[in-house]
C-alpha cells in the first residue's frame, strides 16, 4: 500500500485546524493548548514528520554552521564501530568539531528517533551506519531534502545515492577465500548476515567468485545466515556432523569466526589441520584465542576519519551540497594460526 506523504496541510486536515496552528504546535508555542500541542506533536512523531520550521533553521545555520556532528552507531559494543568512532572523533577534534553519538541498537524505530533528535538539535550533519532492522529510508530522505549533510559508513543505504565510506568488502572476502583455497581447502562454508545490508551481499559475492574463479563448485547448503558467536557455537556442530562436512569456514565477522573456532575444538577437531577458519574485522580478541585468528582487517579508524572529513567539508561549504562523495578503504588479509600455511613453491 502506497504511503501518504505527510505535510503540515495533511496534519491540519486531520485535526481540523489551520496550517499556522500546526506550525505553532510543532514549534512548542504556548499559545496552543498543551493537550492540542501534544496531540499534534505525537501525530507528527508517529508519521516521522519533520517540521519545515526546523528545516528552515537548519538551512539558515549553514551560514554559521554548528560545530556538532551527529553520529549514529548500530552497537557501541562492536569493536569495529568503536574503532570507526575513534577515527571520527580524531578527525572532528582536529578540525574544531565535537560529536554527539547515539546507538540505534540495530532497531529501525530507534534510528528514526535519533535522526529526529539530531535534526531538532541542529547538528551540522549526520554520520550513520544503518541498523540491520532498517528496510525503509524515508527518515534519511527527509534529512537530505532538508539540506542536512548525510554520510554513511560501513552499512550504506543502497536505496539512496548518498555520500559514503566503505571498505572493499568484496575484495576482502575474495582474497580471504582465495587464500583458503591456495592452502588446500576445497569445501568452504560461509557464515553471513542478513542480505538487506550491502556489506553482506558484497562479502557473499566475493566468497562465491573466489570459489568460481578457482575452479570449484559452490554448495548453497554451506551458505548460512549466522553473524554472532552464540549462534555460531550452536550451528557449527551440526555442520561438522555432515558426511560432506566443510574443511574451512569463512565468517562475516570475527566474533562469529571465534564461535566457530570454539565449537570446532569442542567437537574434537584440530584447527587448522582439520578445519581452517577465517574471520573479518581484526578485533582485539582475534589474537586472544588459540590458535590466533586469520582475518580481514577493515581499518576502522581510517573509515571514521574519512567519513568525518567528507561531512565537515559539506558543513563548511567546501563540497557542493548536491555532490555525492564516495571513498573506499582497502582491506588487508592478516594471516595467523587458524589457517594452514601455503604449500612451498617448488624450486626453479
Amino acid at each position: 500500500m502506497e504511503k501518504t506523504t505527510i505535510t503540515m496541510k495533511y496534519i491540519a486536515r486531520e485535526f481540523g485546524v489551520s496550517v499556522a496552528t500546526v506550525s505553532r504546535a510543532l514549534a512548542g508555542s504556548p499559545h496552543i493548548s498543551k493537550a492540542r500541542r501534544e496531540q499534534i506533536q505525537q501525530f507528527a512523531r508517529e508519521h516521522n514528520f519533520y517540521p519545515n520550521a526546523i528545516a528552515a533553521q537548519l538551512r539558515q545555520s549553514h551560514t554559521t554552521p554548528s560545530k556538532i556532528i551527529g553520529v549514529i552507531v548500530p552497537q557501541f559494543a562492536h569493536y569495529y564501530f568503536a574503532s570507526i568512532l575513534d577515527g571520527i572523533e580524531q578527525e572532528s577534534s582536529a578540525r574544531g568539531y565535537r560529536i554527539l553519538v547515539a546507538q540505534s541498537d540495530e532497531q529501525y524505530n530507534t534510528e528514526v528517533q535519533i535522526c529526529e533528535s539530531f535534526y531538532q538539535n541542529k547538528v551540522c550533519g549526520i554520520i550513520v551506519s544503518q541498523a540491520k532492522d532498517t528496510t525503509q529510508y524515508d527518515h534519511f530522505r527527509q534529512l537530505i531534502d532538508a539540506g542536512v549533510p548525510l554520510v554513511f559508513y560501513d552499512r550504506i543505504c543502497a536505496g539512496i545515492n548518498t555520500s559514503r565510506v566503505v571498505v572493499d568488502d568484496y575484495m576482502g572476502a575474495f582474497n580471504a577465500v582465495s587464500h583458503l583455497i591456495r592452502t588446500g581447502c576445497r569445501r568452504i562454508a560461509f557464515f553471513g548476515t542478513t542480505m538487506n545490508i550491502e556489506i553482506a551481499k558484497n562479502r557473499l559475492n566475493g566468497y562465491k567468485d573466489a570459489i568460481y574463479q578457482n575452479g570449484l563448485t559452490p554448495d548453497d547448503s554451506l551458505i548460512i545466515q549466522c553473524d554472532n558467536r552464540q549462534d555460531a557455537e550452536l550451528i557449527t556442530p551440526n555442520i561438522l556432523k555432515r558426511k560432506d562436512r566443510p574443511d574451512a569456514f569463512f565468517a562475516v565477522n570475527d566474533e562469529t569466526a571465534i564461535g566457530i573456532l570454539y565449537a570446532t575444538k569442542k567437537f574434537g577437531l584440530k584447527v587448522p589441520q582439520d578445519i581452517s577458519i577465517c574471520g573479518f574485522t581484526n578485533v582485539s580478541s582475534a589474537t586472544a584465542c588459540s590458535p590466533m585468528l586469520t582475518t580481514v582487517e577493515q581499518r576502522g579508524v581510517e573509515v571514521g576519519k574519512e567519513a568525518a572529513d567528507i561531512l565537515i567539508d559539506f558543513a563548511e561549504g567546501k563540497t557542493p551540497p548536491e555532490q555525492v562523495v564516495k571513498r573506499i578503504v582497502k582491506t588487508r588479509l592478516v594471516i595467523r594460526g587458524t589457517t594452514r600455511p601455503l604449500p612451498e613453491e617448488p624450486e626453479k
